[in-house]
């Protein structure tokens, strides 16, 4: 091996671990807001009252930093999976029955490729007709708390959540 190929290698790999510490495992930060979890769930099912065929979801994870994460929530509209493009954020039902909240990253043969911003892979369920639930319309953030009217902590607790959380 010659001084120049190792220079090589070792530039290559000092290159790659800065650029995987950049893009995973670096600390983003979530989005700040003072409204209270409830008041924001309360908002977000106003906005989807005015609409057909939309969900309001709940966040709980990290892996969709900086865009949502816990205390966030979104309103899903339903969709169908041919309508689907990359870097779309969907919610789908994952093999293992939780609901999670990824964006898609390439087509598959039987389905889409999602993966959360922060993850390093991707999911192991791939997104199709049978498990999407819709692609993510609205975003909403707040405090993650909810010290709020009991009617609207009732509300947080009765909304479903889904996951932005590392791929399985």
């Amino acid at each position: 091996m010659t001084v120049s190929s190792l220079y090589h290698r070792i530039l290559t790999l000092t290159a790659g671990l800065f650029l995987a510490a950049a893009g995973h495992g670096a600390v983003v930060e979530r989005p700040v807001s003072t409204v209270p979890l409830a008041t924001t769930l309360s908002d977000a099912h106003q906005v989807a009252s005015r609409h057909g065929g939309m969900q309001v979801l709940r966040i709980s994870g990290t892996s969709m930093l900086p865009f949502f994460g816990d205390g966030s929530v979104v309103i899903v509209k339903k969709i169908e999976a041919a309508q689907l493009r990359a870097g779309m954020v969907v919610v789908y039902q994952n093999r293992f029955g939780e609901t999670v909240a990824h964006r898609l990253v390439a087509p598959a043969i039987e389905g889409w490729l999602a993966q959360g911003y922060n993850n390093p892979v991707a999911d192991s369920t791939l997104v199709n007709d049978f498990n999407l639930v819709g692609v993510v319309y609205a975003t909403f953030h707040s405090n993650g708390r909810s010290d709020a009217l009991p009617g609207l902590t009732a509300l947080a607790a009765c909304t479903t959540v889904a996951l932005a959380a590392p791929a399985r």
